[in-house]
């Protein structure tokens, strides 16, 4: 069983929460870049520019509607993360550039030209970046980290329902195919029922 004999009474240098997962084989220094690379795709690289995408999709209220979704539950997750970064004794970096400059993930900027099925093709590949790089936190923590490990899980999980929105949207707008994600309505925009643990949207 790892010890915490190394955590003395009344010492506030040290964490027990660090040195338990540390002593499993977590290289928490890591784990800590990787949750502020996140932290910086899901809040600068990702809720503002999918804010800019949304304003574009002009005409598809349907499609904006699941845009507005995603966005606001990419900021829920950046709430998540950012309390878990501090008590691994980490910190956001105090300069909004360095930050968005941090992002594990690629600027969904405004495509030219600005197209609904342009837009949605930026939006797909954004959720796959999330998807591949919350895996990767999943893996490393799996067993030996069990608060970083459910957060991750949970963001995870709506990271992949987004794709599948995407996917959805893009087969049909660009291909005129039926390739049904099973979205739900949620019930509101950003609701994240995982990483809010909030439930579906059930019509009355």
């Amino acid at each position: 069983m790892p010890t915490t004999d190394n955590v003395k009474a009344g010492d506030i240098t040290k964490r027990v929460g660090v040195e338990v997962i540390r002593a499993r084989g977590v290289d928490v220094d890591k784990l800590i870049k990787m949750l502020v690379a996140n932290a910086a795709a899901e809040f600068a690289s990702t809720y503002y520019y999918y804010t800019i995408l949304r304003m574009h999709l002009a005409g598809h209220e349907d499609y904006k509607e699941i845009c507005e979704d995603a966005r606001l539950e990419d900021r829920a997750h950046f709430e998540l993360i950012t309390p878990r970064i501090y008590e691994l004794g980490g910190e956001l970096p105090n300069d909004l550039k360095a930050f968005h400059d941090m992002a594990g993930c690629r600027a969904a900027k405004l495509p030219d030209p600005p197209t609904a099925v342009n837009i949605l093709t930026l939006l797909l590949e954004s959720e796959r970046c999330a998807i591949r790089s919350w895996i990767e936190i999943c893996d490393m923590t799996i067993g030996k980290d069990p608060r970083t490990y459910d957060m991750a899980s949970r963001i995870l999980n709506e990271e992949i329902e987004h794709e599948a929105w995407f996917i959805e949207l893009l087969a049909f707008e660009r291909d005129g195919k039926s390739v049904p994600s099973g979205h739900f309505r949620r019930g509101e925009p950003g609701h994240a029922p995982y990483s809010k643990n909030a439930p579906f949207y059930i019509g009355s």
